[in-house]
């Protein structure tokens, strides 16, 4: 589904070159989650970036099902409706309910609005959030705020989610709650998942572990 072939990445920070990622090789197969680990400042994020085009790599390309992602007349297309993020800090719009906030992909999108709010509703419901339609995320707990950005992040219903540290802010009890949620959803949509996380329990229920050290990928 997703081929990372030969991805270098470098910062210049004034006279310095920073290598970040030093020539990663991965494919990630339809279907399947993957669990991205490793220190930090191994490239983890960065690579995550890069594979939703939100970063570009220096060198190397970003396959998905056999299209340069970084083709010019793609990537707006690519990162709106085949991607999915969720993040440690879930970025939600402090002024809009969580109904709202789940609306607005779609509506960047000109879905019509009265079927963006029934789909956001949906969402909503799904994640467990049904009565909290009208809520403000100022009056969320933090594990209700992480699954209205979970809902946001899946309502034009990408076939790729990617997640980074989507667990980090919260405890382990609602952190794990949160990811169980995410693998439903996945395994319910035959949706693929690649997920960077430093929990332990996280990553290993993932189908696959991919290591990184110092920007490469751990063979060993």
């Amino acid at each position: 589904m997703l081929s990372i072939i030969n991805v270098c990445k470098t910062y210049l920070m004034a006279d310095e070159s920073i290598p970040v990622l030093k020539g990663i090789n991965l494919e990630v197969s339809q279907g399947e989650i993957l669990s991205i680990v490793g220190p930090s400042g191994a490239g983890k994020s960065t690579l995550l970036h890069i594979m939703g085009g939100l970063d570009t790599p220096t060198k190397g390309k970003v396959l998905f099902l056999d299209r340069d992602i970084f083709n010019k007349n793609d990537l707006e297309k690519y990162r709106n409706m085949t991607i999915g993020f969720i993040f440690q800090f879930h970025h939600l719009m402090p002024e809009f309910t969580a109904l709202e906030n789940v609306m607005m992909p779609a509506l960047v999108n000109r879905l019509p609005q009265r079927q963006t709010r029934e789909k956001a509703w949906q969402m909503l419901n799904d994640v467990g959030l049904a009565n909290r339609l009208n809520h403000m995320p100022a009056q969320l707990s933090g594990g209700e705020q992480q699954r209205v950005a979970i809902a946001r992040a899946l309502i034009n219903e990408p076939d790729l989610i990617l997640a980074d540290e989507p667990t980090g802010n919260l405890d382990s009890h609602t952190g794990m709650g949160v990811f169980q949620i995410l693998e439903d959803i996945v395994q319910k949509g035959n949706r693929t998942m690649v997920i960077v996380t430093h929990n332990e329990k996280l990553s290993e229920r993932a189908d696959r572990v991919v290591r990184l050290i110092d920007g490469m990928v751990d063979t060993s």
